[in-house]
């Protein structure tokens, strides 16, 4: 590990340590996931942050624009069904977005799903209104909660690939 290596990691946060109910976890889990993909823009500029990583153009404020339409597809349109447009999900760059807007984005997504999913607070079996999947049944509470675990651990796991390789930065 060089010099500047080492100036760049971040304390390695750990997942939450809770015993608490199914839906609690969930979210909890969720949530630490966020913080963690919002953790990879900390001290990057606009222009860094938009570099694509890899040869498909990801970058970090796509991945962060990407699960910000995903949590409002989920939550808000497919669970609980409102009357809305489809966000984009994998819409390019339009080389404009910052580090700023796009966190703010993410994360008032981020609050309105977990306002949707408090209201199913006990209810974690309870479809909602309609799937994103063309032919699929609503999915419950429980699905969407561990859905949206893996879609963002994922895009976490790229965003810890893309963060080393702009500046060498580690850790959660």
């Amino acid at each position: 590990m060089t010099d500047s290596t080492e100036a760049r990691r971040r304390s390695d946060v750990r997942p939450p340590g809770i015993n608490a109910d199914e839906q609690t976890t969930l979210l909890t889990f969720l949530d630490y996931l966020r913080e963690a993909v919002i953790g990879k823009l900390a001290d990057l500029s606009d222009e860094e942050a938009g570099r694509p990583g890899v040869a498909s153009g990801t970058s970090l404020l796509w991945l962060v624009r990407h699960l910000t339409a995903v949590e409002l597809n989920w939550f808000l349109w497919a669970y609980q069904g409102e009357d809305v447009d489809l966000w984009d999900d994998d819409a390019p760059s339009t080389g404009g977005e910052t580090v700023r807007e796009s966190v703010t984005a993410y994360r008032a997504a981020i609050a309105r799903a977990n306002e949707v999913a408090a209201a199913a607070a006990g209810a974690l079996d309870r479809p909602g209104v309609r799937s994103l999947r063309p032919n699929a049944e609503a999915p419950s509470m429980r699905w969407l909660l561990v859905h949206m675990i893996e879609e963002t651990g994922r895009h976490a796991g790229h965003a810890d690939i893309i963060r080393e390789q702009l500046d060498g930065a580690v850790g959660r």
